[in-house]
């Protein structure tokens, strides 16, 4: 079968190399040793003179290093995130040096149980020593050796992969430039553990299984493993995805049999999964594997989340979905906060799909934005020292709420006020134009703070660090005063709680610079006055139907609020069309909107 190859690879081949011998042994997690060691990889594109465009893959649980391309010209399918690496693909071929390698304990070329144990001359079966993802690392960092790599761009990795991502960025900082850890935790929850204890069970309660030495006999654990993968195969997927994909409907006829064969369509699906995974995989190495998941746990390695981060020195995107039930979106959230209250280069978004955690391996525009973005600029920074990409991908549809932002917002003057090599955090921030300028104008280090999708996406794409989060959620990853400002603009109206959120800015924060639409401009009034109805203006332009303010705030009511919530206000600066002067005498009147400079009072003074 002929191949378009056009956007792909290619035909690639499928390489070993032996990375630990048999005299010198490895000594892994556990104490105990392991020699000799082969590992297969497959490698994608060329690597850059400076050495400096490295990319590693890692592979989750069921994978291998086939991670692209064709390893033959009639394949029936291409490497398992094809979609994601190639010539023009987010992780861009043309671009980077891509490496991907079979982990430790597997059963696709790396060694793994059902290789031979040279003491013995048979395969190792279960005397093959447990492994940890702390070894599998080890065992890719060896390998980079051989391949002549000393330093990587970037770390990529989803569910395991992402496991195998973190461990890189704790063990071996000074290696990589950036990490990129998909639909991943530090540590599995009592439920994932559960999951994977009865996979294995299924599998060593085989009548087959022979205590793990089956390879040679006529017929291996494959109930077991068909099982295992069944069960974790419904973990991998979404109650809706499940739902729109089957239903309730039966695969082959209308009737009910009234027998315990297969007949609805989702269990002759996952009995086809089942089946096809045994034809690839080996029992013992899935044995293996999950166990070295279940007993990766930071927490328990470090102490707290903290400390294990205290060491990273790379760039982080942090990715989740929405559906993703086995590794959630607060397992991901979690490695942020840790992150940020460390003081991190941290950016995440919570993609949403239908797809539970199987989502990152299917097609998705804002994961491809994001990674490609992500890359992108870290190869920027590490080329040119810079932390920001000019405008390359301009926003194609901002929503209603962002086009006003980019009519409402002084950001001239915000730009102005910021005193220079400041930290900042933009609550807010759109598409990231405020930081950029900032840190164009004012060589800040900025952070931001966004709800949507599609803006946390465009600002990845410029290079910037945000975190997609709903502020009214708290901002308790930020240590007190760590930030010099904290800007909030054009949001304080659209909150429900401003009272609460404002007490966190002041704790962050060393100053607050906010900047709101006056309600009480005079075509606000007039409008109301003769026509009756909700006034629409250029900094106003929505129906009382689709306006994402809530609150309809003056200057005078912000004024009485500090001195309520007892804020100081440091400066005040009215914005409107009218002469300065006037502005300046009846700002609550003249005024369209305004930045206010605020901060604590110093001993309660």
């Amino acid at each position: 079968m002929e191949k378009d190859l056009k956007n792909s690879v290619g035909i690639v081949q499928t390489r070993k190399v032996r990375v630990v011998e048999q005299d010198a042994p490895l000594i892994l997690k556990s104490g105990k040793t392991l020699g000799p060691i082969d590992v297969a990889y497959e490698t994608y594109g060329q690597l850059s003179p400076q050495k400096d465009n490295a990319v590693l893959i890692c592979h989750a649980l069921s994978g291998n290093a086939h991670v692209a391309g064709y390893n033959k010209p009639d394949d029936r399918k291409p490497g398992w995130w094809d979609a994601m690496i190639g010539p023009g693909k987010p992780i861009d071929t043309n671009v980077y040096f891509v490496i991907c390698s079979n982990v430790l304990g597997g059963c696709s070329g790396t060694t793994g149980p059902a290789d031979i144990n040279p003491a013995t001359g048979t395969p190792y079966g279960l005397d093959f020593p447990i492994i940890t993802i702390e070894d599998v690392v080890n065992v890719q960092r060896l390998m980079l050796e051989k391949l002549g790599v000393s330093h990587l761009l970037a770390v990529v990795g989803g569910s395991m992969g992402g496991m195998q991502v973190l461990q890189w960025a704790i063990a071996w900082p000074d290696w990589i430039d950036s990490a990129i850890c998909i639909a991943s935790t530090t540590r599995l929850n009592a439920q994932s553990i559960a999951f994977d204890a009865v996979g294995r069970n299924a599998i060593l309660g085989d009548p087959n299984f022979n205590n793990g030495q089956y390879h040679k006999a006529e017929q291996g654990p494959a109930r077991g493993l068909s099982i295992a993968r069944m069960i974790g195969h419904i973990t991998y997927l979404s109650e809706q995805s499940m739902r729109e994909k089957f239903g309730r409907e039966l695969r082959s006829a209308e009737q009910y049999k009234y027998d315990f064969d297969s007949e609805f369509s989702v269990e002759t699906y996952l009995d086809y999964q089942g089946q096809t995974f045994v034809e690839r995989f080996d029992a013992n190495s899935y044995l293996y594997i999950t166990k070295s998941m279940d007993y990766f746990d930071l927490n328990r390695e470090y102490g707290t989340l903290r400390n294990a981060f205290n060491r990273v020195s790379c760039r982080f995107l942090v990715v989740s979905f929405s559906s993703d039930w086995l590794f959630t979106p607060a397992q991901s959230e979690e490695i942020v906060e840790a992150l940020c209250a460390e003081g991190k280069d941290v950016t995440y978004c919570n993609v949403y799909s239908p797809y539970g955690h199987d989502a990152f391996l299917l097609d998705s525009a804002s994961q491809d934005r994001l990674i490609a973005g992500f890359l992108e600029s870290t190869l920027d920074r590490v080329r040119t020292g810079s932390r920001c990409l000019s405008e390359k991908h301009p926003s194609k549809q901002l929503k209603t709420i962002e086009r006003s932002k980019r009519v409402r917002v002084d950001y001239e003057l915000i730009n102005k006020i910021i005193a220079p090599d400041s930290r900042v955090l933009d609550l807010g921030c759109g598409d990231g134009e405020l930081m950029a300028r900032l840190i164009q104008d004012k060589n800040i280090t900025a952070i931001g703070i966004e709800l949507e999708e599609d803006l946390v996406v465009h600002t990845v794409e410029r290079g910037l660090s945000v975190i997609h989060r709903d502020i009214e959620r708290g901002l308790s990853q930020f240590a007190t005063d760590s930030f010099d400002y904290v800007i909030l603009s054009q949001t304080l109206q659209t909150l429900r709680d401003p009272e609460k959120v404002f007490k966190e800015l002041l704790r962050v924060g060393k100053k607050v610079a906010v900047s709101f639409p006056n309600f009480a401009h005079w075509p606000c009034r007039v409008q109301m006055l003769l026509t009756g109805r909700s006034p629409q203006t250029r900094q106003l332009p929505f129906r009382w139907y689709n306006s994402p303010n809530i609150h309809f705030l003056s200057l005078k009511d912000f004024d009485d609020f500090c001195a309520e919530q007892n804020i100081y206000i440091e400066k005040k600066i009215p914005i409107g069309r009218s002469s300065a002067i006037a502005v300046r005498l009846l700002p609550n009147l003249l005024a369209s909107q305004a930045v206010y400079i605020t901060s604590k009072y110093q001993n309660g003074g």
